[in-house]
């Protein structure tokens, strides 16, 4: 076996193309956007490389110059460990368990060439809502730009050494025909029946205007000390433009006290139903494919990308109010289009939101496990902190 650094045009498109003959006979496989992983690789699009940001990918080959296996491994300065801590994704591999750990064997070298003392994979090079983790239950076919992977995977990682740092959920649940958890109920008709609270979802100015400015405002005080990273206004109207294309108004909701924002879910359309019409090319024709079936194929199932309460109306039924207030509204109309909900990227560090699925009565529908290794093996594990 050969292993060979991604270095050329050739090189790149064989990264991509490698996962395509690999799963070429798995159904529940949606190939990914081209652009949505070779983006994050160069310095025009991914702007962690301006904060010195560093990344390399491989490529392994069998005897025969078949390629057999793919990794990358990147250094994230936004990534705030105990100790320093890079990190590996991208991996697709056959089913050889030695050439997996060749591939696991050169992204560490090279890590710890970097002054790493721990790597934690499969992750994105980037963000956590994208290509975090690796699938171990619920082989179903993957929301956008999360990894779905073959069964064998887990053993690879954990016969390597790595440990579970986390477990990530998708919970789901009908949108339909499914009740609430009645101690949700009573804490949410509380707060509904309070003048001081209002819940409505967006539309017109208000959504490209003011929705931004509200999702800033909860963001900050409720997910910026976990996520270690305040947002301004301009990334967040950025990250509204970006999802215009897709945005649904019905699907973007937000809670008021006494006029100021409060809480808020935001939730699309799952746009792998369409993805994976046009083979990972948004070219012309992918487009073309892309609005024909967005027209005349929707989207029937919605995607939950992030929920959050201000620090001081936590626990106090605002979250209920909100859902309930929206099932209302809209969910509980035969007329609504989206026939389920998966709630994508739930961290077993974070039992309030699990709680909050749970008063749903979703079910866990997916499980992914973000594993880390320490190349100290005599050093003692440490998995990630529970939030408070």
């Amino acid at each position: 076996m050969r292993i060979i650094e991604v270095s050329s045009p050739a090189h790149q498109q064989e990264f991509l193309e490698m996962a395509v003959r690999l799963y070429q006979r798995e159904p529940n496989w949606i190939r990914p956007l081209d652009k949505d992983i070779e983006g994050l690789f160069h310095s025009e699009t991914n702007k962690l490389f301006k904060l010195g940001a560093k990344a390399k990918r491989w490529l392994l080959q069998d005897e025969k110059e078949n390629t057999i296996g793919r990794i990358a491994a990147f250094v994230n300065p936004k990534m705030k460990e105990k100790q320093p801590t890079g990190g590996i994704g991208f991996f697709e591999c056959v089913e050889k368990r030695e050439a997996a750990f060749l591939l696991f064997d050169t992204a560490k070298i090279w890590l710890q060439d970097q002054g790493m003392e721990a790597m934690d994979g499969p992750i994105n090079f980037g963000e956590r809502d994208k290509w975090w983790g690796l699938l171990v239950e619920g082989f179903s076919p993957p929301n956008y730009n999360m990894p779905w992977n073959f069964a064998y995977y887990k053993d690879f990682f954990e016969a390597y050494g790595f440990q579970i740092y986390f477990k990530q959920f998708t919970y789901m649940r009908p949108v339909q025909g499914v009740g609430f958890d009645q101690k949700m109920i009573e804490r949410a008709n509380k707060v509904i029946d309070d003048p001081d609270f209002e819940f409505r979802h967006m539309k017109g100015r208000e959504l490209s205007e003011k929705a931004p400015e509200y999702f800033m405002t909860v963001y900050n005080k409720a997910w910026a000390r976990h996520m270690g990273k305040s947002l301004t206004l301009k990334e967040t109207q950025l990250m509204f433009s970006k999802m215009k294309p897709i945005m649904d108004g019905r699907l973007i909701y937000f809670g008021f006290h006494k006029g100021e924002p409060v809480s808020f879910f935001i939730n699309i359309p799952e746009i792998n139903q369409l993805f994976k019409y046009v083979n990972g090319k948004l070219d012309l024709i992918g487009k073309l494919k892309f609005l024909y079936n967005k027209i005349f194929n929707p989207p029937n199932k919605m995607l939950g990308l992030v929920f959050g309460v201000v620090p001081e109306f936590q626990g106090k039924g605002v979250e209920s109010a909100m859902i309930m207030a929206y099932n209302e509204k809209f969910a509980k109309h035969d007329s609504f289009p989206y026939k389920t909900i998966e709630m994508n990227w739930i961290g077993d560090f974070n039992p309030k939101m699990m709680r909050v699925c749970e008063q749903l009565n979703a079910e866990i529908y997916k499980t992914h496990h973000t594993y880390r290794y320490l190349f100290d093996r005599e050093k003692p594990f440490e998995r990630h902190p529970i939030f408070e």
